[in-house]
Protein backbone atom coordinates (compact mmCIF):
# COMPACT_ATOMS: atom_id res chain seq x y z
CA UNK A 1 0.00 0.00 0.00
CA UNK A 2 1.18 3.52 -0.78
CA UNK A 3 0.40 6.30 1.69
CA UNK A 4 0.51 9.90 0.52
CA UNK A 5 -1.12 13.29 0.95
CA UNK A 6 -4.59 13.41 -0.51
CA UNK A 7 -5.21 15.46 -3.63
CA UNK A 8 -8.37 16.66 -5.33
CA UNK A 9 -8.53 13.55 -7.52
CA UNK A 10 -9.21 11.54 -4.30
CA UNK A 11 -12.31 13.56 -3.38
CA UNK A 12 -14.92 11.10 -4.68
CA UNK A 13 -13.39 8.07 -2.96
CA UNK A 14 -12.82 9.98 0.29
CA UNK A 15 -16.50 10.95 0.20
CA UNK A 16 -17.53 7.28 0.13
CA UNK A 17 -15.51 6.66 3.27
CA UNK A 18 -16.91 9.77 4.96
CA UNK A 19 -20.39 8.29 4.56
CA UNK A 20 -19.19 5.00 6.09
CA UNK A 21 -17.75 6.77 9.13
CA UNK A 22 -20.88 8.85 9.57
CA UNK A 23 -23.04 5.72 9.48
CA UNK A 24 -21.03 4.19 12.33
CA UNK A 25 -21.66 7.35 14.34
CA UNK A 26 -25.33 7.76 13.40
CA UNK A 27 -26.00 4.08 14.18
CA UNK A 28 -24.30 4.46 17.57
CA UNK A 29 -25.67 7.89 18.48
CA UNK A 30 -28.77 8.68 16.39
CA UNK A 31 -29.64 11.37 18.93
CA UNK A 32 -26.57 13.36 17.81
CA UNK A 33 -25.79 12.32 14.21
CA UNK A 34 -28.24 12.67 11.32
CA UNK A 35 -28.45 9.43 9.32
CA UNK A 36 -27.37 9.50 5.66
CA UNK A 37 -25.05 12.48 6.01
CA UNK A 38 -21.32 13.08 5.94
CA UNK A 39 -19.08 15.47 7.82
CA UNK A 40 -18.06 17.83 4.98
CA UNK A 41 -19.58 19.23 1.83
CA UNK A 42 -17.61 18.71 -1.38
CA UNK A 43 -16.53 22.36 -1.24
CA UNK A 44 -15.34 22.06 2.36
CA UNK A 45 -13.49 18.84 1.57
CA UNK A 46 -11.76 20.43 -1.42
CA UNK A 47 -10.59 23.32 0.82
CA UNK A 48 -9.27 20.93 3.45
CA UNK A 49 -7.37 18.84 0.91
CA UNK A 50 -5.24 21.86 -0.07
CA UNK A 51 -4.86 23.28 3.48
CA UNK A 52 -1.31 22.72 4.78
CA UNK A 53 -2.51 23.02 8.39
CA UNK A 54 -5.01 20.18 7.88
CA UNK A 55 -3.18 17.38 6.06
CA UNK A 56 -5.18 14.42 4.84
CA UNK A 57 -3.31 11.19 4.20
CA UNK A 58 -4.71 8.43 2.01
CA UNK A 59 -3.74 4.79 1.77
CA UNK A 60 -3.83 3.69 -1.86
CA UNK A 61 -4.37 0.01 -2.56
CA UNK A 62 -4.79 -1.28 -6.13
CA UNK A 63 -5.25 2.28 -7.36
CA UNK A 64 -8.07 3.13 -4.93
CA UNK A 65 -8.36 4.93 -1.59
CA UNK A 66 -8.45 2.13 0.99
CA UNK A 67 -8.42 4.49 3.96
CA UNK A 68 -7.59 7.97 5.14
CA UNK A 69 -6.56 10.08 8.11
CA UNK A 70 -7.75 13.68 8.42
CA UNK A 71 -5.28 15.59 10.60
CA UNK A 72 -5.07 19.08 12.07
CA UNK A 73 -2.08 20.87 13.57
CA UNK A 74 -3.01 22.41 16.93
CA UNK A 75 -0.73 24.93 18.62
CA UNK A 76 -1.07 25.41 22.37
CA UNK A 77 0.91 28.62 22.89
CA UNK A 78 -1.29 31.17 24.59
CA UNK A 79 -2.63 29.26 27.55
CA UNK A 80 -1.42 30.38 30.95
CA UNK A 81 -1.59 26.98 32.61
CA UNK A 82 -0.57 24.71 29.70
CA UNK A 83 2.86 24.18 28.19
CA UNK A 84 3.52 25.52 24.71
CA UNK A 85 3.20 22.42 22.56
CA UNK A 86 2.39 21.48 19.01
CA UNK A 87 -0.09 18.64 18.59
CA UNK A 88 -1.19 16.69 15.55
CA UNK A 89 -4.85 15.88 16.06
CA UNK A 90 -6.39 13.05 14.04
CA UNK A 91 -9.84 14.36 13.28
CA UNK A 92 -10.91 11.22 11.45
CA UNK A 93 -9.33 7.90 10.49
CA UNK A 94 -11.23 5.42 8.33
CA UNK A 95 -10.59 2.21 6.44
CA UNK A 96 -13.06 1.05 3.82
CA UNK A 97 -15.41 -1.38 5.54
CA UNK A 98 -14.71 -4.00 2.84
CA UNK A 99 -10.97 -3.90 3.64
CA UNK A 100 -10.95 -3.86 7.43
CA UNK A 101 -8.84 -6.43 9.24
CA UNK A 102 -5.93 -6.15 6.78
CA UNK A 103 -3.85 -3.78 8.97
CA UNK A 104 -4.49 -0.83 6.64
CA UNK A 105 -5.55 1.39 9.54
CA UNK A 106 -2.41 0.46 11.46
CA UNK A 107 -0.22 1.38 8.48
CA UNK A 108 -1.97 4.72 8.05
CA UNK A 109 -1.75 5.43 11.79
CA UNK A 110 1.98 4.63 11.88
CA UNK A 111 2.56 6.87 8.86
CA UNK A 112 0.73 9.73 10.58
CA UNK A 113 2.68 9.10 13.80
CA UNK A 114 5.99 9.36 11.90
CA UNK A 115 4.73 12.50 10.15
CA UNK A 116 3.87 14.07 13.54
CA UNK A 117 7.33 13.26 14.90
CA UNK A 118 8.96 14.74 11.81
CA UNK A 119 6.83 17.87 12.14
CA UNK A 120 8.11 18.44 15.69
CA UNK A 121 4.87 17.61 17.46
CA UNK A 122 4.82 16.90 21.19
CA UNK A 123 1.94 14.44 20.86
CA UNK A 124 -0.71 12.98 18.64
CA UNK A 125 -4.32 13.10 19.83
CA UNK A 126 -7.78 12.04 18.71
CA UNK A 127 -11.30 11.58 20.02
CA UNK A 128 -13.30 8.35 19.94
CA UNK A 129 -17.02 8.07 20.51
CA UNK A 130 -17.72 5.63 23.35
CA UNK A 131 -20.22 3.77 21.15
CA UNK A 132 -17.39 2.90 18.71
CA UNK A 133 -15.79 0.14 20.76
CA UNK A 134 -13.97 -1.32 17.74
CA UNK A 135 -12.19 1.98 17.15
CA UNK A 136 -11.37 2.24 20.84
CA UNK A 137 -9.72 -1.20 20.81
CA UNK A 138 -7.87 -0.35 17.59
CA UNK A 139 -6.40 2.88 18.99
CA UNK A 140 -5.41 1.21 22.24
CA UNK A 141 -3.61 -1.48 20.22
CA UNK A 142 -1.71 1.34 18.49
CA UNK A 143 -0.45 2.57 21.86
CA UNK A 144 -2.82 5.45 22.53
CA UNK A 145 -3.94 6.03 26.10
CA UNK A 146 -6.74 8.12 27.57
CA UNK A 147 -5.68 11.73 28.12
CA UNK A 148 -9.02 13.13 29.29
CA UNK A 149 -12.65 12.08 29.26
CA UNK A 150 -15.66 14.08 28.06
CA UNK A 151 -18.77 13.05 29.97
CA UNK A 152 -22.42 13.85 29.39
CA UNK A 153 -25.85 13.59 30.93
CA UNK A 154 -28.68 13.53 28.39
CA UNK A 155 -31.51 15.80 29.50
Amino acid sequence: MQIRRADLSDLEEINKLLFQVHKVHSDGRPDIFRPGNKKYTDEELAEIIVDEKKPIFVGILNGHVAGYAFCVFVEHTVERSLSDIRTLYIDDLCVDEKLRGQHIGKEIYEYVLAFARGAGCHNLTLNVWACNTGAMRFYESCGLRVQKVLMEQIL
